[in-house]
């Protein structure tokens, strides 16, 4: 099991300001071009070939995002992404090969990856793949509009904004990412009321994003920590050719 050190401060041996990238990938080649790309843009390369090399890089030092091949020799990188994401919200790019991995990258999502780019890639679009989730991992949420009612309920669930706390109905703490905690209270300030895809993205500050299927993961993530049953959500519910729609009356405590 992996037991990195996941503090988004700069690491040892790292310039001040410079991005850091934990490559995990056994080709030798791709290592090399992607680290020398990189690094002409001001982005730390560490390149990892195996899943004992990627959990000593990642004891060894801080890193702002992973990219991880799910094709590593006799591995299987849905392991190593099902074990980093249980532990962190280290944004993880995944990479994979042709259609065939579909479902690998389809499950991937659903395990908690930010995005995925198939290969041969390019590497201006996994560079600007990486700028765009670490750009999305900095926001913070806008400042609610109303400004005198930081707790909201519904459903028998209370979002404490001043805390960033969510609750359900019994009391216990949910914890949420940047992104999910960003899209719910986007929900909470226009309930009962259909929002598109890119009413959302730019609720959640992260318009410049070309790549909306990220609202699509975020939904999914997010029903699975507030719905009883995401397969038939009835809280966050899909408005067909519109977007979605918070279903239920929201509260101002």
């Amino acid at each position: 099991m992996i037991e990195p050190s996941l503090s988004r401060s700069p690491a040892r041996g790292a310039r001040a300001g410079t991005t850091r990238i934990l490559l995990i990938e056994d080709d030798a080649g791709i290592q090399r071009i992607v680290s020398d790309h990189f690094a002409d843009h001001d982005v730390d390369v560490t390149p990892a070939t195996d899943r004992r090399e990627a959990e000593r890089r990642l004891a060894e030092g801080a890193f702002d995002l992973v990219v991880l091949d799910l094709r590593l020799g006799s591995e299987n990188g849905l392991d190593l992404l099902r074990d980093l994401r249980a532990r962190s919200d280290l944004p993880v790019i995944i990479t994979t090969g042709h259609r065939p991995d579909e479902i690998d990258r389809v499950i991937g999502l659903e395990l908690g990856a930010d995005d995925y780019i198939v290969k041969p890639y390019g590497l201006r679009e996994l560079l600007a793949r990486v700028r765009v989730i670490l750009r999305r991992a900095e926001v913070t949420p806008a400042p609610t509009r109303v400004q005198d009612s930081h707790r909201s309920r519904f459903d028998g669930w209370v979002l404490d904004r001043r805390r960033r706390r969510l609750t359900d109905p019994d009391g216990a703490d949910i914890a949420l990412s940047k992104g999910e905690y960003a899209l719910l209270v986007a929900f909470l300030d226009a309930p009962q009321r259909p929002l598109s895809r890119e009413q959302l993205l730019q609720a959640t500050r992260v318009h410049e994003d070309v790549f909306d299927r990220s609202i699509d993961v975020q939904i999914l993530r997010l029903r699975r920590k507030l719905e009883a049953d995401p397969s038939a959500p009835r809280l966050i519910v899909t408005e067909r050719g519109i977007g979605y729609v918070f279903a239920v009356p929201v509260e101002k405590l």
